[in-house]
């Protein structure tokens, strides 16, 4: 499946490692949740980079203690009626302070694009190389919103809350 990071497809450089596979040394890894809570300690020697696949139905507060150790987040959406991926990723990126990668893996649709963008998701697991235009196209479709998001963009009541103050202060 072709990645998709702010527009343009990219190389992968992690390499998905089942949880009972060695992991390969030197080589960027994106692993379970499961295996990375069991072989944390081990990992922390690791010379290469470490992501994790969180599942959406686990409390993302749990993450918190090895956020420092980790180079990825990946959350999975298992259905396209199924958005607990999208809270995850808020909390992460509002209440956890995450500033790395965050991607959106599993059963992603090009109709979500833009509130995945919004809610913080970096990189998106695409099922098909045109989804990469499709990306462009629904991020830029928009340019008002109405509901505060992670990213740079201020919603309606900001923005007039910000001529508003900037009116008063002349």
């Amino acid at each position: 499946m072709p990645l998709i990071e702010k527009g343009e497809i990219v190389a992968d450089l992690y390499v998905r490692v089942a949880d009972d596979e060695p992991l390969p040394e030197g080589v960027a890894v994106l692993i379970g949740i499961d295996r990375f809570l069991n072989e944390a300690e081990a990992l922390k020697g690791r010379q290469a980079p470490v992501g994790v696949i969180w599942p959406n139905n686990r409390p993302i507060a749990e993450i918190a203690p090895h956020l420092g150790q980790l180079s990825l987040i990946a959350l999975n959406f298992p259905s396209f009626r199924d958005g607990r991926a999208y809270s995850q990723a808020r909390l992460l990126r509002e209440r956890l302070g995450w500033t790395g990668p965050l991607r959106a893996i599993g059963n992603v649709l090009r109709d979500q694009f833009l509130l995945m963008e919004r809610s913080g998701f970096d990189q998106i697991d695409a099922v098909k190389p045109a989804d990469a235009a499709a990306f462009d196209e629904a991020v830029q479709a928009y340019t008002v919103f109405y509901q505060p998001a992670t990213d740079a963009r201020p919603s309606l009541l900001r923005q007039r809350l910000g001529r508003t103050l900037a009116g008063v202060r002349s």
